[in-house]
């Protein structure tokens, strides 16, 4: 296990840069709440992820869904076909809400409560409500392992990318189980590769292969003179330091779902080697010339080779209680 690497010390620089030096203070709070709220309080995240790519999101779509220009949101609700009124969907660490936001325009008829820590993030979060009409979606802010949860109530929990901050995951689900309606669904869009990101050297191989194959000008990261040049993999303490909830019990997420729930269906994405690999570096794709493109179709190619020997590290799930 990797307790320290030179990711750690290049991510720290990194950080510095792109949201200040406020932002690295932050994570030295003796609170793990604190340190948490701090990585999910800013709303203007930098043009540095591979999820704000067009080009990879088009791949998700056409793995999840079937059709590159139909997002899961919309599959999902025509897959639920829930149309009777007071439809009720419950989301857990909702963030700023932009797919539980998405949601509520397609069904009308749903009535969506969305809970998180962070007041910040709702309060963003209604106001884009109010400024779009949507009058069937509240916003809690409250602590999930403090709040109480009635028993049978939802149609629909649903998360994305945040169950993997949660602990004690058998545990959790199960409360997760027992406030869904008998008829009820889980929902999931999520990170369920290695807990607290410690990938394996297979892996972190396979991440720089795909390094190897990006021409010089797309290695320069976001908002520094660095060129990403190789990638080593994160430390625990980093890890630890940075959010304790990242990734805390991922690895139990799928085996948890699977004891407790029936599949619908699971559809992986991916994500092994374009998540790591492109972070950092996605702002040189977000708008996609010829080269660009040409790029990216190599590095899903890989990718979707490595997908042959292993599971994905993302993963989309609908699953019932029954």
């Amino acid at each position: 296990m990797r307790i320290v690497s030179l990711e750690d010390f290049r991510d720290i620089y990194i950080k510095a840069c792109q949201r200040g030096i406020p932002f690295l203070l932050s994570k030295l709070s003796p609170s793990s709440d604190q340190r948490t709220k701090s990585s999910f309080n800013q709303t203007d995240i930098p043009v540095a992820y591979w999820s704000q790519i067009p080009l990879v999101r088009k791949r998700w779509n056409v793995m999840m869904t079937g059709d590159e220009e139909m997002e899961f949101e919309e599959y999902t609700s025509r897959k639920l076909s829930l149309t009777q009124p007071g439809v009720k969907m419950l989301s857990v660490g909702s963030g700023v809400c932009s797919h539980e936001l998405r949601f509520a325009a397609l069904n009308p008829n749903w009535e969506i409560t969305c809970i998180d820590f962070s007041e910040k993030l709702l309060q963003e979060a209604a106001q884009n409500a109010r400024e779009n009409g949507l009058s069937n979606i509240r916003f809690v802010a409250e602590n999930i392992y403090r709040y109480e949860l009635p028993d049978n109530t939802y149609d629909i929990v649903f998360f994305n990318a945040s169950l993997h901050h949660f602990k004690n995951m058998g545990t959790f689900l199960e409360r997760m189980r027992k406030t869904l309606k008998p008829s009820g669904y889980l929902v999931i869009n999520e990170f369920v590769g290695a807990d607290r990101m410690l990938y394996d050297k297979t892996q972190i191989a396979a991440i720089n292969e795909g390094l190897q194959l990006l021409d010089k000008s797309y290695r320069t990261i976001y908002r520094t003179h660095l060129s990403k040049n190789r990638y080593y993999g994160s430390g625990l303490l980093r890890m630890l330091i940075s959010d304790p909830s990242e990734c805390v019990e991922s690895e139990r997420i799928l085996p948890e779902i699977h004891r407790l729930f029936t599949t619908v269906e699971e559809k992986g994405y991916g994500g092994n080697i374009l998540m790591p690999l492109l972070k950092d570096l996605s702002h040189h794709f977000m708008s996609c010339g010829p080269q660009e493109e040409e790029t990216l179709r190599t590095l899903f190619a890989l990718e979707d080779e490595y997908l042959q020997q292993h599971t994905s590290d993302y993963l989309f799930g609908i699953y019932t209680k029954s």
